[in-house]
């Protein structure tokens, strides 16, 4: 907890420490407290703004909600108590999106105003950086932010002090209560006041919330107690959900069970028991029991059974992936887009440049197409960064031949021999019938010495990354295993599954199937596991490493896992400071492991 007033060499220290961060220089240990070191590094990683503070105006937020009519009349009662006070009372939703502030005085208003800390701004941490209610919504705990620790300039003159309100039944996080004041005015008991006005808003919803969701709540726990599988209640404000329920289901399975739940306590039969179809396959049989209160229909408890998989189906078998043609997986929006432009092109007969990063698949899609379409016809693909001018010998040949023809690379070309291409092209069109020819780029070009060699090619296609539809990464993955495992002896776990979900895969398609390859070289029969994966899908990059990186990077991930997520004790252990390692994790996109 701050004094009331931070001496002005201690308050100076603290300027000085938060702008060698900001300027990305080494900050000194016990400098600055580590709730608030953890926010400035999500700051960063936000890429929030130090020196501004611009919002989006959410135009009139709903105030009819059960959160502010229990809490405006504590907060106003609460607002009579300072007597005035310049201190602000603001009420946000669980998003940070402040709904109201009573008044605290002309000049404290005033500045709030200027620095949007005003309803129909979101004062989250992602858009505002370090300050008491995004960074206590953020933590899920209470939260004080005394003058420099604010992550933006313009807030370094205000305290203040957030707390999470949480729903008394359920535990969700429905809002948050903050209480601000000029830094020289700020009093240690903000903190506590601001406890105490969270605690009276819940106790307000609680009185709020009714027989009815006392009664869910009962039922719901008296069907906790007698099942030990996959149970949650619901109503229009609640959803509880047991442990068996976040373990056994991720959260897409999740939202089809609760969207169909409601259906169904919503219909003329809410005691049905429907069958419904995971995002997995799996299928899952609900039992819906109605809740009523004051004769009202007041939610419903569900109790859910997995339906056991057909005989000789291994448990974490996925269902057949889902492809566009024999050999593209993926149900991506943006990955089918593409796949279908390249498709129309390739039946048109335009000559094609198809753009993406290294690794999303390029060449694929283009083999795929021309082995759908054209079956048997000859396919010859030339890879222009091969050493030599050998190549260019074989593009004229090519050109000569029926079929398909791929120019690998053609973006790594310069000078003469990138002419030397634009004038086989020109020569091979003039002369007569050619094969169907497409060049591959890593990137954009426009207004690049490409463009003589573009002009052939009247079409281009862009393949998205694949950090752009991660939920493809479900369908390659069991796609992949299939081709290096045939036999099938070979899964990969739902843990593992989602940790290769989440990563952003800086090298696309391809890495992953590196990835699967080196994992199949010491693993080749049961499930693949967390600890099977290499260090690189421990982290969120979005660009390749050096090889000195890749080793720094492995080297922390190890250390992490070692001292099962401590950042203090793995920077001690590699020498380095703790302040180093924050920035390391950050720079690598490191994702660390939790306690």
């Amino acid at each position: 907890m701050p004094p009331a007033s931070l001496p002005e060499p201690e308050s100076a220290r603290l300027a000085k420490t938060r702008e060698q961060f900001l300027t990305a220089e080494e900050t000194e240990p016990h400098q600055v407290r580590d709730a608030i070191l953890a926010s400035w590094w999500r700051s960063r990683r936000w890429n929030v703004a130090a020196d501004r503070i611009d919002l989006t105006y959410q135009r009139d937020p709903d105030l009819d909600t059960p959160l502010t009519r229990s809490a405006l009349p504590v907060l106003r009662h609460l607002r009579e108590d300072l007597d005035n006070q310049p201190i602000s009372i603001i009420l946000t939703d669980p998003a940070g999106l402040v709904l109201t502030r009573l008044d605290a005085g002309r000049d404290l208003d005033a500045h709030l105003d200027r620095v949007n800390l005003a309803p129909g701004f979101s004062y989250a941490e992602e858009y505002v950086g370090t300050n008491g209610i995004g960074t206590a919504l953020e933590g899920g705990r209470p939260m004080h932010v005394f003058g420099h620790e604010h992550y933006a300039e313009h807030l370094e003159d205000l305290a203040c002090a957030g707390v999470p309100i949480h729903h008394p039944i359920s535990g969700k996080t429905v809002g948050a209560v903050d209480l601000t004041c000029w830094r020289k005015d700020a009093d240690p008991l903000l903190l506590a006041l601001a406890k105490t006005t969270a605690g009276q808003i819940q106790q307000a919803l609680l009185a709020d919330s009714g027989i009815r969701e006392l009664e869910l709540l009962q039922e719901y726990l008296r069907t906790c107690r007698r099942t030990a599988g996959i149970v949650f209640a619901l109503n229009n404000d609640v959803v509880m959900m047991n442990d068996n329920a976040r373990h056994a289901l991720d959260p897409a399975e999740q939202a089809v069970l609760l969207a169909q739940a409601a259906e169904t306590l919503a219909s003329r039969n809410p005691t049905a028991s429907p069958e419904v179809e995971l995002p997995s396959g799996l299928k899952a049989r609900m039992f819906c029991r109605p809740v009523r209160g004051e004769g009202r229909l007041s939610g419903g408890v569900v109790h859910v059974k997995l339906a056991e998989r057909p005989a000789g189906v291994r448990l974490d078998a996925a269902p057949s992936p889902r492809m566009f043609l024999p050999g593209l997986v993926g149900s991506g929006g943006l990955w089918l887009r593409g796949c279908h432009q390249v498709k129309s092109v390739y039946a048109a007969g335009d000559w094609l440049a198809l753009e993406g990063e290294a690794g999303v698949g390029k060449l694929a899609v283009i083999r795929a197409i021309h082995q759908h379409d054209k079956p048997g016809v000859h396919f010859a693909v030339v890879d222009a960064a091969a050493p030599g001018r050998r190549w260019l010998r074989e593009v004229r040949t090519e050109l000569a031949t029926e079929g398909a023809l791929v120019i690998q690379h053609a973006d790594r070309l310069t000078g003469t021999t990138l002419r030397s291409l634009a004038r086989l092209l020109e020569k091979a069109r003039a002369d007569g019938p050619t094969p169907w020819v497409a060049v591959t780029l890593s990137q954009r070009h426009d207004g690049s010495e490409l463009a003589d060699l573009l002009r052939f090619f009247p079409s281009t296609v862009e393949l998205p990354p694949l950090r752009y539809h991660l939920e493809d990464v479900q369908a390659l993955v069991p796609f992949f295993l299939t081709r290096l495992v045939p036999d099938g002896r070979l899964t990969c776990s739902r843990e593992a599954m989602q940790m290769l979900s989440r990563s952003s895969w800086p090298g696309n398609i391809e890495q992953l199937w590196q990835v699967l390859r080196n994992i199949v070289q010491h693993r080749r029969s049961g499930a693949i596991q967390p600890g099977d994966l290499p260090p690189e899908c421990r982290t969120v990059s979005r660009r390749l490493l050096s090889p000195l990186e890749a080793m720094e990077r492995d080297a922390i991930v190890r250390s992490l896992l070692d001292w099962d997520g401590s950042k203090v004790k793995a920077a001690a252990a590699l020498g380095m400071s703790r302040a180093t390692i924050y920035r390391k994790i950050h720079e690598y996109g490191i994702v660390a492991p939790t306690k």
